[in-house]
């Protein structure tokens, strides 16, 4: 029996960081569901490396997955760490200066033999060398010890290590008090058809757990009890997924097949990958040849009564943009996500940004306005996608919806919605035209959309193409007149969606104040938190979260005119932030992060303070 001491934690940041073969994004995933079904409140952040192989052992190569777990409401992954797990010098080089101090290290120090720490760049093991003074080192040589576990199992060298992940997270179960059903049944199912690579995973996982029960060395183990959160039932999810449920209810809702017509893309593949595992929802799929492909295909599945929708990133959004153009002179429902990452041209694959808002707002030729929309967390994904679904439809016009990488491949619980909850999404064809009627396809009803008509339906004679149309008839006109005219008609029907939004709320924070922090998808989580601390510190500071970013809430000026000073904090260098001083004429303060990384809540609260100053 253990005769360990409990120690209760509030709240944890554990970093799992090692080369990108050992693991790691497994390891973090399997332990945030491990505390997610024990009922802590948590937010991830996924690190991958850009390189699609760095040679192993190199800082290039390191992969990482943090977690921030507890008893209270999490709104970020975390800034420092509690506690980092370095498989080689490599992972410890690159993570070290994130490490809170006084924090936990637990090295592999198989990862630390003269060729790691040749390819790390260090001279000296900082396992000996007093660099890792004033940390708690946990030396341990996974790598000999996952060994010894799978010995008599009929299995390689190299695939007996990669089971090293497992002792890992099995040694961290036991510190956390976690426990390892839900990893057994992962395991057991993930590998039901290879007895041996199971029993060398099962076992490298139970040695990792009883290492840590057996061994005199460590004296503590910690415990962080379940969050009080809202009654429901909860599951963890990630962005991509979220998004992916949202497109599936929106069809539902809708009552209208949905078409996905995607190019595989950085951070957007998996979007792909999920909904293609939704056939029995009537979900159809379609890898195209490129970016420009994809997008045709939606719009002609559209065009066809079908909700169509594209999927990409920065680059493959570049390529969509005349067919962009396309689907708004058609005025034809179809929902485009940006899965923001870091640029221009290739930029940073894997790692996040906010640097397309200006140009889902403004990036194509012509006068060329759509709806924009951006999710703020990777559950929010779900309900933002359905609405953006919602205004397509209901409004006859494609809509950009923004999330980004950090959001995509975060995780946070979500209390996930019955059918019940969700609202119907209005949907109707022109109907079938009697006794010689004529059909105009540009009329228009009370939101300026105009009839979706399907091909096929008697008496209906369709528009298709490019070329400017002529009100009302939509046939083709090169008027100068007709030309200014539509133009103003678009933007006016896209301006005309603020009537059907709800109106700007503050997240937290006083009515009128000395200073409103304003923001928009992935920095929702850093704000929140920023601005909690300073409130229970007694400062005055409100929080606004902008879900729609054209057209704005109708009560966003009056809003943001309430507070002497306006802060814009953003993952790029500095796009709403014009948007805002340009449209309501307020002096608006930017906080701005380049980095590829999401903005840490220390930054954030020192900018703020010294603004309040």
């Amino acid at each position: 029996m253990s005769t360990k001491n409990f120690e209760v934690l509030e709240e944890v940041v554990i970093k799992f960081a090692g080369d990108s073969g050992d693991g790691m994004q497994l390891t973090g995933g399997q332990f945030t569901n491990t505390a997610a079904l024990f009922g802590n409140d948590l937010g991830t952040f996924p690190d991958f490396p850009a390189e699609i192989r760095a040679p192993i052992g190199t800082v290039a190569g390191v992969s990482g997955y943090q977690l921030n777990f507890g008893s209270k409401e999490i709104y970020t992954p975390g800034d420092k760490c509690d506690v980092l797990v370095a498989m080689n010098s490599a992972a410890l080089k690159v993570n070290l200066f994130n490490l809170k101090k006084g924090g936990i290290i637990i090295a592999n120090t198989s990862g630390f033999d003269l060729k790691n720490l040749k390819l790390s760049g260090y001279d000296k093991n900082p396992l000996d060398d007093g660099t890792l003074d004033g940390y708690n080192l946990i030396k341990v040589d996974v790598t000999r010890m996952t060994r010894e576990a799978t010995e008599d199992i009929q299995l390689g060298v190299k695939e007996k290590d990669r089971c090293k992940n497992m002792f890992v997270l099995g040694f961290l179960y036991w510190m956390f008090d976690r426990p390892m059903e839900n990893t057994i049944n992962f395991i057991t199912k993930k590998f039901a058809k290879q007895d041996d690579v199971k029993e060398a995973n099962l076992r490298a996982l139970k040695a990792g757990y009883h290492y840590g029960d057996t061994t005199e060395t460590f004296t503590t183990r910690y415990h962080v009890e379940k969050a009080k959160m809202e009654p429901g039932t909860y599951r963890n999810i990630m962005g991509n997924q979220a998004l992916s449920l949202g497109l599936v209810a929106a069809s539902q809702k809708s009552g209208l097949p949905l078409f996905l017509g995607a190019y595989p893309i950085t951070p957007a593949s998996d979007i792909l990958h999920e909904l293609a595992k939704f056939k029995n929802f009537g979900i159809r799929t379609y890898q195209a040849e490129d970016e420009i492909a994809a997008i045709c295909s939606a719009i002609g599945a559209s065009f066809g009564g079908s909700l169509g929708v594209t999927t990409t990133s920065g680059p493959g959004m570049a390529l969509k943009l005349e067919a962009m153009g396309l689907a708004v002179m058609l005025e034809i429902p179809l929902v485009i996500c940006d899965i923001q990452r870091g640029g221009p041209s290739t930029g940073l694959p894997t790692k996040t940004e906010q640097a397309d808002l200006l140009h889902a707002l403004y990036g194509r030729n012509g006068e060329c306005p759509m709806p924009v929309l951006a999710a703020r967390s990777p559950a929010d994904c779900f309900d933002t996608v359905l609405e953006a679904a919602r205004i397509a439809i209901q409004h006859m016009t494609p809509v950009i919806l923004l999330s980004d990488g950090y959001i995509a491949n975060g995780a946070e619980p979500w209390r996930f919605p019955s059918g019940n909850d969700l609202r119907e999404i209005k949907t109707s064809f022109a109907k079938p035209m009697e006794n010689g009627e004529k059909f105009m396809p540009y009329a228009r009803d009370e939101k300026l959309a105009r009839p979706w008509a399907i091909p096929g339906t008697r008496g209906l004679e369709h528009r298709i193409g490019g070329l400017e149309k002529q009100n009302i008839t939509g046939n083709i006109s090169y008027e100068p007149e007709n030309h200014e005219f539509m133009v103003k008609l678009r933007e006016e029907k896209v301006e005309l969606v603020a009537d059907y939004i709800p109106l700007q709320s503050l997240d937290s924070g006083p009515e009128k104040g000395e200073l409103l922090v304003l923001g928009w998808g992935g920095t929702y989580g850093s704000i929140k938190a920023s601005v909690k601390e300073l409130q229970d510190e007694g400062y005055k500071v409100a929080h606004a979260h902008l879900r729609y970013l054209k057209p704005f809430p109708k009560n966003l000026g009056e809003l943001l005119h309430n507070y002497d000073k306006v802060l814009v904090p953003e993952i790029n260098n500095g796009q709403l932030v014009k948007v805002i001083r340009d449209k309501f004429m307020i002096p608006a303060i930017p906080f701005n992060k380049i980095q590829g990384l999401p903005i840490m809540k220390a930054e954030l609260v020192n900018s703020i303070k010294s603004l309040l100053a």
